[in-house]
């Protein structure tokens, strides 16, 4: 498999990730590199790796100025784009270290994560950003340069636009750009979800990332007739490995999208034929799908519905799982009718759709795949730098993770907790030996903290050691920490925070009655009819105070929707241990219909 692509820089060529870059350039100077849409004039513009290695040069010549050392750390917090490729391979030939920042993220994370790894430059995209960031900072930061990709006033004399800071480099020169370093050095600190206290700052080596991407490219090849489209964050490591570093190494190309808003736009015109993503992206396409055709005929609506049955039956027997069926002779006809038209609109060229991060949905996978998109599923975690196991399209189980990668090692402990080990497992946790240890033990594996098992060769996840909440974003939450929060008003007897494998969290909320009784005569409500509790007076007026209570936790970790119920969950009734701890598997059971209600419609 490997060489089926000509092109393809092995990471044994190679020590580090600056290297795989000019080495790119060197070898494919004329080759299409990036694809990004040019606001200015409206348009799609190409850069190839010659164009953007120049671009990379104006960047040195700026980083050097600042008279950073080697290993020092410089912080971006920018969307997808040419510059995001321009400071990463810009700081990395000079040694430094990039924490990438999610741009998204509230300012109080983000100053924990630049005081903690004593970053020197910050490079982000508006000026208000920095505006609030700087408020959180107080003074105690150690950023010498912040660098801001749009104009604006910001009083700040460290403060620089990208313009200003690219241009006031001009006749610096810098040291050529060329081999050294090497494959142990550090390249990156990623910091995760923060479900358990504080974001961790996994240290990542030039080997972890090089050696990941190869394995993972080994799975799925790709070559320059391939063009990724990249809209999952270049903060997340998954697209970071997979989406930018991978397409490096096997001189394909990547169009940077516009927006998640944008994303139907850029399929049909950048017309990709590789996708990376995490659950709640295929999650959107398939609801606006189904939207859809809620508007259309009922024989539209049962031609859909028999081109997804049809193309998974098909799917299940060209993979020796299914028998053939006469049924398979509609596909054709299906495929023109149904299936082909649906796929155009995501450019009617993808050949291959990763998702991971988070589980996927039976139902939005079987849909996906009956229609005919090949859609893999992966698994891996940052401290992996990051991925770890994932089907193949030639050999695809949708209800597993896939199968190790090349050089992993995966066990099952007595417990069910899946271990790994392999080239991608971090050099440690920064400034958290404790954490460290814990993660990784004295022969070298990765707690993974997932439960799972191992079938034919194919990983199956069955569940978590500890108690932590994936959404489909791929996010991670603790929700003993918001129950925490939301506990601590009176008003809330008990708490249970739900949003497994969905898009946002929600509550089921059983209130205090005595309290519950106080707040109803306040709003003018009957405090016995069950039927207040779901009056819009009563919901604005408990969601006012959730807000309040979580106002603390990084956007993602918001609760969402909730329901409201005066009945508590006891021993008596099976949904309290004798320890009056709750069994969250049951009360979740029991309460499926009202929970399927709250994510009616998301």
């Amino acid at each position: 498999m490997i060489l089926e692509n000509p092109d393809l820089i092995l990471p044994g060529e190679v020590n580090t990730l600056s290297e795989l870059f000019y080495e790119r350039v060197r070898r494919n100077p004329r080759s299409p590199a990036y694809r990004y849409f040019d606001a200015a004039s409206s348009e799609w513009r190409d850069l190839s790796w010659a164009d953007i290695a120049a671009e990379v040069e104006r960047w040195r010549a700026a980083l050097s100025g600042e008279g950073l050392a080697s290993g020092e750390r410089i912080a971006v917090m920018l969307p997808n784009g040419v510059e995001w490729v321009c400071v990463d391979q810009a700081a990395m030939s000079l040694g430094l270290v990039v924490v990438p920042l999610f741009v998204n993220d509230r300012p109080d994370n983000v100053a924990y994560i630049l005081h903690e790894t004593g970053a020197r430059l910050l490079l982000l995209d508006q000026p208000e950003r920095w505006d609030a960031l700087r408020l959180v900072l107080a003074g105690s930061d150690s950023l010498q340069r912040i660098v801001v990709r749009e104009d604006g006033a910001v009083n700040d004399p460290r403060v620089k636009t990208l313009r200003q800071w690219l241009d006031a480099a001009t006749g610096h020169a810098p040291e050529p750009a060329g081999r050294g370093g090497s494959r142990d050095d550090l390249a990156a600190i990623v910091y995760t979800s923060g479900t358990a206290g504080r974001a961790k700052g996994v240290m990542l080596t030039h080997g972890n990332i090089l050696w990941n991407a190869h394995a993972s490219y080994c799975s799925n090849p790709v070559s320059a007739a391939d063009t990724f489209l990249s809209f999952l964050p270049l903060s997340h490591t998954l697209e970071r490995t997979v989406g930018y570093y991978l397409p490096m190494m096997a001189n394909a190309r990547v169009a940077f999208a516009r927006s998640v808003a944008q994303l139907g736009e850029d399929l049909a015109t950048v017309r990709p034929t590789a996708l990376i993503s995490v659950p709640r992206i295929y999650e959107r396409i398939h609801d606006r799908i189904q939207t859809q055709m809620e508007g259309r005929s009922a024989l539209a609506r049962g031609l859909f519905r028999r081109a997804v049955d049809t193309g998974w039956a098909r799917f299940q027997f060209l993979r020796g799982r299914a028998a053939w069926s006469p049924a398979l002779l509609l596909w054709p006809l299906l495929r023109r009718l149904v299936a082909g038209k649906v796929l155009a609109r995501l450019g009617g060229r993808i050949r291959l759709a990763v998702c991971g991060g988070a589980p996927l949905p039976e139902e939005v996978a079987r849909t996906f795949i009956g229609l005919g998109l090949p859609l893999i599923q992966g698994y891996g975690m940052t401290e992996a730098s990051p991925v770890l196991s994932g089907n193949c399209v030639d050999d695809n189980d949708p209800a597993s993770v896939g199968r190790p990668l090349r050089d992993v090692e995966i066990k099952v402990t007595e417990q069910g907790e899946l271990l790994a080990r392999s080239p991608g497992v971090m050099l440690g946790y920064l400034n958290d030996p404790a954490a460290t240890t814990a993660a990784i033990d004295a022969e070298g594996w990765l707690h993974t903290g997932d439960k799972g098992k191992i079938e034919n060769g194919f990983i199956y996840i069955t569940g978590r050691l500890k108690d932590i909440i994936v959404l489909s974003n791929g996010e991670k939450v603790s929700p003993a920490d918001m129950e925490m929060a939301l506990a601590s008003d009176p008003l809330f007897e008990q708490v249970l925070v739900v949003g497994e494998g969905r898009p946002c969290l929600s509550a089921l909320l059983v209130l205090n009655r005595e309290r519950w009784s106080v707040l109803a005569r306040q709003l003018d409500m009957p405090q016995d009819d069950p039927r207040a509790l779901q009056s819009p007076i009563v919901v604005r007026e408990v969601g006012r105070r959730i807000e309040g209570l979580t106002r603390k936790f990084p956007g993602y970790a918001r609760i969402r929707r909730f329901s409201l119920s005066l009945d508590p969950w006891t021993v008596e009734n099976g949904m309290q241990t004798p320890t009056l701890k709750l069994r969250r598997q049951r009360i979740a059971e029991q309460a499926g219909a009202v929970i399927d209600r709250l994510y009616a419609g998301r």
